[in-house]
């Protein structure tokens, strides 16, 4: 009997400039990712240009805190990768936590979020809340990464 694989998803996941900086927290955070069984598809470390986080936070261009989101995310390198799993956008938000971190240290203590989060802004992580936003959010730091032809590629029921 043949069994039929899973459809894998990608999720864009960025360890952010104060996680990278402390090498403890860095490791750990990419321990979980592998023990977790994500496979890495692309990954890359640098510093967030203010045109890059300006475009990736769009959204919240009107919220009281975008000014210090954008400085936060520009204030140094971050570990940006694309991320595959079944449920992979689902799967990483769990294991990141909830997005405030005094939610995450009493709620989900174990999360990347509640053991190496520091505010709402310096979370340690990111992760798509969707597919639509995962494809934009690789466009943006992968703009060579083809995702469609990935998806192809690696959601075939080879029988």
């Amino acid at each position: 009997m043949l069994k039929k694989m899973c459809p894998l998803q990608l999720t864009l996941a960025i360890i952010k400039p104060h996680a990278v900086k402390n090498l403890i927290s860095l490791i750990k955070i990419k321990e979980i990712i592998v023990t977790s069984k994500f496979e890495v598809v692309r990954s890359k470390r640098k510093i967030i240009s203010l045109g890059e986080a300006e475009l990736f936070y769009s959204e919240h261009k009107n919220k009281f805190f975008y000014n210090r989101l954008i400085t936060s995310m520009t204030s140094g390198p971050c570990d940006i990768s694309i991320l595959a799993k079944d449920n992979a956008i689902k799967d990483w938000r769990v294991i990141m936590g909830p997005t405030k971190v005094f939610k995450a240290q009493f709620e989900a203590p174990d999360s990347i979020r509640g053991q190496f989060g520091l505010s709402d802004t310096r979370n340690a992580t990111h992760g798509s809340d969707s597919e639509e936003s995962a494809k934009r959010e690789i466009k943006i730091f992968f703009p060579d990464f083809d995702i469609e032809k990935w998806y192809q590629e690696h959601n075939i029921d080879n029988r």
